[in-house]
């Protein structure tokens, strides 16, 4: 009862202590409507601007047909929303705030952004289970969400990027986590597993639900269950199940959009298959001596190894799937298997958020004592891991007998070993792209705090170095993390205490001047072209037409916005004007942020990108391939604005302030 409390108070302290950094960062309640929209920027404002259009629907129904139904988000095309993108909870967030009689008390954005900030009690409560389950005991919840709060530059950006499609779902990948870690102890009553099996299936469907990346996440998972069911160190059993609720929770989020091909071709449900059907074909695969069975295992890693490949080309070929490919050029690019030059593989290796995590990332972790105490939790697990697998790939027996799995479970649990080789693999992920560190760094809070907090792991470093004795486990187990919690507080409390009275407030006049500007002075059915990232603003803010946005999981907006990007480009204004007029623009919005951009170094500014995607030579000082040539033409962004005959002839400079310009695109050209 006393932990259960503590994990609710912790939960909704925790929520309210972000959303009260978030209003006083951008003094959100003060702010116009329209600073308010613009705070959400890029896909953010994306996301939102379907739920603020589901609210003004006149009913549910044609809410739902305008989203089925689109042809405001991309220009001359009618696209399914809720097909292509997740947004079924802004759809579910719309009717409830439809149904509920709080229209009167509480405003629609503050019902969404309190959802979000509500969800993140959920995720601090679940991390807490986590932790409680694999120590037994709720002093480590706590030190984990302290650490969870005290790192939160490195575990949640939720204040900022408030609709952000990870902030709803993982804290259903943190339930979902907590209901795996209970479902792997052993002896479990039958009633129990089933909820806990519901449990586990619910959480998986809402994470899949929320999230377009819940495939690779899913992925990642199922590499770790076949890691520890190869090496007897997981039930059999238990593992199927778990990769039967993937797949299934996987198709049933396939059905509710509609039969995305994107889902149908995901890596996870050919390699969850080739699981199922290589274990079918080898059935005496873990008996023998240990290099027989060594044998076996690297057989077996290679009959999956193909059959995935098999199955997931031969399902991309049925559904002529390209939906994904970028992702693929992209980790191509990323891990030296040669150098591209295509633009949207470039376009995130040029992106510091898919990038290598940085360096200072753990000497943040480390003035929490997190980043020590995790290595020094995982070093003892890691080597209680190599014993066990050691000692299951030695037995030669054609069935281990209970006694012998009770031993090896009680050097290392199943839910302890699912939980370590989780946060291997999501380390590896977390350091080779730094947008995924955030499905790392809250586990690591974690796996530290169960670490320190465990009977086994003190019992393990205390024969090892000769110095057990029940009481001293006893002891270690409850002293060490009090003392860190102490030293939590002392040190970050008066910073946390500062940062929940720094008042600042939202201030961006040239974007505010242009939605304005837009909604006075153009037709509702206006088309504009620009980068994807504002265009998401326009969109919400404005409601006008798109020709392409930051929602970049298509292959064809993925041309189109290539195409669009010309702008940036040294082509004629021939040329541009034909490509813009081909996706029905009326208005195109250039920014002198990207014309002139000096945020990214020389190879990776979008002009260079597109200049080398073109065969152009860069701008400025520095090598160029050889193979490259001068453009014939100027850069369009710059040029445009000398107003010489060229380019006056089919643009019209309709709006200007210090940062966006607006040109208005002639029809009769």
């Amino acid at each position: 009862m006393v932990g259960g409390t503590i994990a609710l108070c912790i939960g909704l302290l925790t929520s309210v202590y972000l959303a009260t950094l978030h209003e006083n960062d951008l003094w959100f309640s003060n702010i116009k409507e329209v600073e308010r929209e613009i705070s959400f920027r890029t896909e953010c404002g994306l996301y939102y601007s379907y739920y603020k259009q589901m609210l003004q629907a006149p009913t549910l129904m044609q809410g739902f047909h305008g989203l089925i139904y689109d042809n405001k988000t991309e220009s001359m095309r009618t696209i399914n929303l809720l097909q292509r993108m997740n947004i079924y909870q802004e759809v579910f967030l719309s009717i409830l705030y439809r149904v509920l009689p709080i229209q009167k008390y509480l405003e629609p954005v503050y019902f969404y952004i309190y959802t979000l900030f509500g969800l993140q009690a959920i995720y601090v409560t679940a991390l807490y289970i986590t932790s409680w389950l694999l120590s037994g005991t709720w002093l480590s919840g706590l030190l984990a969400a302290f650490w969870y709060v005290t790192n939160r530059i490195d575990t949640t950006r939720v204040e900022f990027t408030i609709p952000l499609r990870e902030n709803w779902a993982l804290p259903f990948f943190a339930i979902q986590i907590a209901a795996i870690t209970y479902f792997l102890r052993p002896n479990l009553r039958p009633l129990s597993e089933r909820l806990t099996l519901l449990a586990i299936f619910v959480s998986t469907f809402l994470f899949s639900l929320t999230w377009q990346f819940n495939q690779f996440m899913m992925l990642m998972q199922a590499l770790v269950l076949f890691t520890l069911d190869s090496l007897d160190m997981l039930p059999a059993a238990k593992a199927t199940w778990l990769y039967g609720i993937q797949m299934t929770g996987l198709l049933l989020v396939c059905i509710l959009q509609f039969f995305n091909s994107m889902i149908l071709g995901s890596l996870l449900i050919s390699f969850n298959l080739s699981v199922l059907i290589a274990r079918k074909l080898q059935k005496n695969l873990k008996t023998g001596s240990f290099l027989n069975r060594l044998g076996k295992l690297l057989l077996h890693l290679f009959a999956v190894l193909c059959l995935t490949l098999f199955l997931n080309n031969i399902i991309k070929k049925i559904l002529n799937l390209k939906s994904d490919e970028h992702i693929f050029k992209f980790l191509k690019a990323k891990f030296g298997f040669g150098a591209t030059r295509d633009f949207d593989a470039n376009l995130y290796l040029c992106e510091e958020a898919f990038g290598l995590l940085p360096f200072n990332t753990f000497g943040r972790l480390s003035d929490t004592l997190l980043f020590y105490a995790y290595i020094f939790v995982l070093s003892i697990t890691v080597m209680a891991a190599l014993a066990v697998a050691f000692h299951n790939l030695s037995d030669s027996a054609n069935q281990q007998s209970m006694g012998q799995m009770g031993k090896c479970t009680i050097i290392l649990k199943p839910e302890t070993a699912y939980n370590l080789i989780h946060t291997i693999l999501f380390g590896f992920l977390a350091l080779s792209t730094m947008r995924m560190k955030y499905l790392w760094t809250s586990h690591m809070c974690v796996f530290a705090s169960f670490g320190l907090c465990s009977p086994e792991i003190w019992e393990l470093l205390l024969k090892l170095i000769h110095l057990y004795n029940p009481k001293r486990i006893c002891i270690m187990r409850y002293s060490v993390p009090i003392l860190i919690l102490l030293y939590l507080g002392y040190k970050f409390w008066p910073g946390m205490m500062d940062e929940l009275s720094e008042l600042r407030e939202f201030y961006d006049p040239d974007t505010v001047e242009l939605m304005n500007w837009i909604n006075s002075n153009t037709p509702r059915k206006a088309v504009f072209a620009g980068s994807m990232q504002l265009l998401a603003g326009v969109k919400l803010c404005t409601g006008r037409t798109l020709t392409n946005h930051p929602h970049y999981e298509d292959n064809s907006l993925r041309e189109r916005t290539k195409a669009v990007y010309q702008i940036y480009a040294k082509r004629s204004p021939e040329d541009v004007h034909a490509l813009l007029r081909s996706f029905g623009a009326d208005y195109v919005i250039l920014e002198d942020s990207i014309c002139y951009e000096r945020r990214h170094q020389r190879g990776c500014r979008l002009r260079d990108l597109l200049d080398i995607a073109n065969g152009h030579m860069m701008d400025g000082p520095g090598e160029n391939d050889p193979d490259l040539k001068l453009a014939g033409h100027p850069r369009f962004c710059e040029e445009i604005k000398r107003n010489l005959p060229p380019y006056t002839a089919y643009f019209t400079r309709v709006f200007q302030n210090k940062t966006f310009h607006v040109y208005k695109l002639s029809r009769n050209k």
